[in-house]
């Protein structure tokens, strides 16, 4: 039952199913109140890395809780945080050098897009508009909402939200034989707009290679670096919303890695405290950095949280990070054990443009009308629990994003269920 004085994110409450009970969570696994155990094929919302419950991280929050659980982080400073910051800008590409901490991927977006903004501004040039890309999402505050595709997620809105210009995404799956020239034809956009009018834009934002709430909607590494080249021409920054991609989603510690260049910005959150605690940080280059080192102090960055910096959430974040090389070579793993259990569903009538970047596997369900509405979502849902597994659809797209503590049996369990499910839905 639906608690009474609950309000759950994401759901119509007077058609939704029942809320589903969990009551403990180890490794991959969730233990329901009715005792049956389900795994968790989604990580909890593209958070738990490592699984649930890691005693690595839950023994670091507690040691930091019985120390410092807070402190204001405004003309203060501790360990924890100076700790965390040192050691993300060293597995990040050398230009990335400054940590601005936040509370959650919307607010790291809202910090980018805001230094972006006022980066210029500091420097007397008013670039008042953003390049973003059809299907992105980057989060539910305004600003977030304002950068993502417009959808039922931000429809109610629309009028609140800012100025945003939009260019396609040349999402691929396996065999597609148009991916150059979707590619050529959304570079061929942007630099158009560049051309006409380099002077208005502050920035261009992107998931890096996967998309994640739109449908898992991947691209190539060829793709961003030609719009890395286009944007240094003009001289525009480049944001990476790597919120969900972070910390070995696409099979190396970051999307940039895998790409092989280094935006202005990065977003980060989800998985940095290893889904126990929400926290995030903005990272941007030395240069944006400068622009607002001054003595006068209208170009300071006037933004804050009441949580930024968190001890408690940094030493999640540190702990995570000292996971990160144990498990790499299971996130380095993961996409050819994805490809190889994919070839059994290739032949599936009921799905369709199978994909795959490294952690992370998705296929369109074949129904209609397609969309984050449509209702297979919720008998998907529905199925997957009859076979224990925690299978959440973003609409008729059926994805997998497991946690790195997966084995290979427990892989091949969730890919026999799909086949269950899909044979239930002929």
């Amino acid at each position: 039952m639906a608690h009474p004085n609950l309000w759950y994110p994401y759901t119509q409450a007077k058609t939704a199913p029942d809320p589903i009970k969990v009551i403990a969570a180890q490794g991959a696994w969730l233990e329901l109140e009715n005792g049956q155990r389900i795994l968790d094929c989604i990580s909890s919302w593209w958070v738990n890395l490592y699984g649930h419950a890691h005693p690595h991280i839950a023994e670091a929050i507690y040691t930091q809780a019985r120390t410092l659980e807070q402190v204001i982080f405004s003309g203060f400073t501790h360990q924890p945080a100076e700790t965390l910051a040192e050691r993300l800008t060293a597995l990040l590409p050398p230009p990335l050098t400054r940590v601005f901490y936040s509370d959650n991927g919307s607010t790291a977006v809202e910090v980018a897009l805001k230094m972006a903004y006022q980066y210029w501004l500091n420097q007397k040039q008013q670039r008042r508009t953003f390049i973003a890309f059809e299907g992105a999402y980057h989060g539910d505050t305004f600003g977030a909402m304002s950068v993502c595709a417009r959808s039922t997620y931000s429809d109610a809105f629309a009028p609140m939200l800012f100025e945003v210009e939009f260019i396609p995404f040349p999402d691929t799956f396996l065999g597609d034989p148009e991916v150059e020239a979707k590619e050529a034809a959304a570079l061929a956009i942007l630099q158009e707009k560049l051309q006409q009018n380099p002077d208005r834009y502050a920035g261009v934002i992107v998931e890096p290679l996967v998309q994640g709430a739109y449908g898992m909607r991947m691209g190539r590494p060829q793709f961003l670096q030609q719009v890395q080249q286009c944007l240094q021409e003009w001289g525009v920054l480049l944001i990476f919303d790597e919120v969900m991609t972070g910390f070995g989603r696409l099979g190396t510690t970051f999307a940039c890695d895998r790409v092989g260049i280094c935006p202005d910005m990065i977003c980060l959150s989800k998985g940095i405290t290893g889904g126990f605690l929400p926290f995030s940080a903005t990272v941007c280059t030395e240069a944006i950095y400068e622009a607002f080192y001054s003595e006068d102090l209208s170009k300071t960055l006037y933004h804050g949280h009441s949580y930024a910096g968190n001890p408690l959430g940094c030493a999640a974040a540190i702990a995570g990070l000292d996971l990160l090389p144990q498990y790499e070579p299971r996130f380095a793993a993961l996409e050819n054990q994805h490809l190889e259990h994919l070839q059994a569903l290739k032949d599936y009538p009921q799905v369709e443009r199978l994909r795959v970047t490294g952690t992370i596997a998705a296929m369109d369900i074949t129904t209609v009308p397609e969309g984050y509405l449509n209702s297979v979502s919720v008998q998907v849902r529905q199925l997957a629990i009859e076979h224990n597994l925690l299978l959440r659809p973003l609409g008729n797209v059926l994805y997998l994003l497991p946690p790195y503590c997966i084995t290979d049996e427990e892989l091949a369990f969730i890919y026999g269920g799909i086949r269950a499910i899909l044979e239930k839905l002929a």
